[in-house]
């Protein structure tokens, strides 16, 4: 297998235990120049719990956050939520053919807001009406087995559907263990062609220039994967990033000057899960990679801590959500008790610069008894950002502007 672990200007990785950065609050992780929590909004659907995968931050100073409603191995429905700038409700708007439908990501276009996913385990995207969420069109595409199309993106001839096709577990909604499967739609969703992808799970497109970037997990769920294509799917390259365990690529973006950002979290050199980061240049070397976690000080055997978004920011660096906590009962705090637990999930926010330093870290909980997890991030055009927080509803969180 090879790996292009190629170091640009003598940088090296970097990697940030708890509790070793002289600033840092063991509680909450705050550095002095972390943005605060401006506010945090809960929206839910019609079922007893919904989970949130992804956020956007909409051209009208609204926000857009996709999942679904209900439980996946019973009965689940599409949900997309669209809130104002200070996250109240506008409209929520639920999808659902058969029993079993995921809602997995979103992106604007000028008439409507279009909706990647699965509807009984086919396929499927959706185009919704911007002011009031009505459906405009539905399209299922079987793209063979139990399918989804996990993101998208626009070209001159149509839309680009990303994801995978016979999986082997269905159920899971991070890593199915199936066959990774481009397909060419036309501008009303209708499949043209669909191309086999080397990878086992994609999760992300982006464009760049005239080609585009495809990011996701490769067999077995065992390194990041990246590959670069034209506008009708021919692979151009492919480079695999990773160590010799578990490494897990949920999140992907691309940069104004064509640097790529990948997070996600791996077992490779770590003690348990931590966020693992990395700055790709447009040909595929490693620029810098960063293994971070354990926020809060515990013992970190106990600790995960989970990435799934991520967005370059204009200072060359990039900022990602994640979860951290623990599932198991049991922690031992590295740091003075002061009431916190370790078997409790708090949002996890990152900040890097341009070489892969971090310029503050923090972690933002729900009060005592509550899990938050961090699904995904998006910037706001005054220099904040929006997350979308997993706390058995859809949570909007806004953080004050810091770049």
């Amino acid at each position: 297998m090879q790996f292009k672990f190629i170091v640009l200007l003598g940088l090296i990785t970097l990697t940030i235990g708890s509790c070793r950065k002289v600033n840092q609050d063991c509680n909450n992780s705050l550095y002095p120049n972390a943005p605060a929590q401006e506010w945090f909004k809960s929206h839910n659907g019609s079922e007893e719990e919904s989970h949130g995968h992804f956020i956007l931050s909409c051209s009208d100073g609204g926000f857009l956050q996709v999942g679904e409603t209900g439980e996946i191995s019973n009965s689940t429905k599409i949900l997309a939520v669209k809130t104002n700038s200070d996250g109240e409700l506008l409209w929520s708007q639920e999808i659902s053919t058969g029993n079993h439908n995921l809602g997995n990501s979103a992106m604007e276009t000028p008439d409507g807001y279009l909706i990647f996913g699965s509807q009984n385990k086919n396929s499927s995207i959706t185009k919704l009406n911007k002011s009031n969420g009505v459906l405009i069109w539905n399209k299922l595409t079987d793209n063979g087995g139990a399918d989804a199309f996990e993101h998208g993106a626009l070209t001159n001839n149509g839309i680009i559907g990303i994801g995978y096709r016979n999986a082997e577990d269905d159920n899971n909604t991070f890593f199915t263990q199936g066959d990774g499967y481009l397909t060419l739609l036309n501008n009303q969703g209708e499949k043209i062609n669909g191309i086999q992808l080397n990878l086992a799970h994609p999760y992300r497109i982006e464009p760049y220039n005239t080609e585009y970037f495809v990011s996701g997990l490769t067999e077995n769920a065992a390194d990041f994967g990246l590959i670069k294509i034209d506008s009708i799917g021919n692979t151009i390259w492919m480079e695999q990033y990773g160590g010799d365990k578990a490494d897990h690529c949920f999140g992907m973006d691309v940069a104004a000057d064509g640097y790529v950002f990948l997070t996600g979290h791996t077992l490779s050199g770590t003690d348990n899960w931590d966020t693992y980061t990395l700055k790709i240049s447009n040909n595929g070397d490693l620029v810098w990679e960063s293994k971070t976690g354990n926020p809060r000080g515990f013992n970190p055997k106990f600790i995960h801590d989970e990435a799934w978004g991520i967005r370059s920011t204009v200072d060359g660096g990039c900022i990602i959500a994640a979860g951290t906590g623990d599932e198991y009962g049991r922690y031992r705090r590295r740091c003075g008790s002061q009431g916190d637990n370790s078997n409790r999930w708090h949002v996890y926010v990152i900040k890097y610069n341009s070489i892969g330093q971090i310029d503050w870290q923090r972690t933002i909980g729900g009060g005592k008894g509550i899990d938050w997890a961090g699904e995904d991030i998006d910037l706001t055009p005054n220099g904040g950002a929006i997350i979308a927080v997993d706390n058995g509803e859809f949570g909007f969180l806004l953080l004050e502007p810091f770049l």
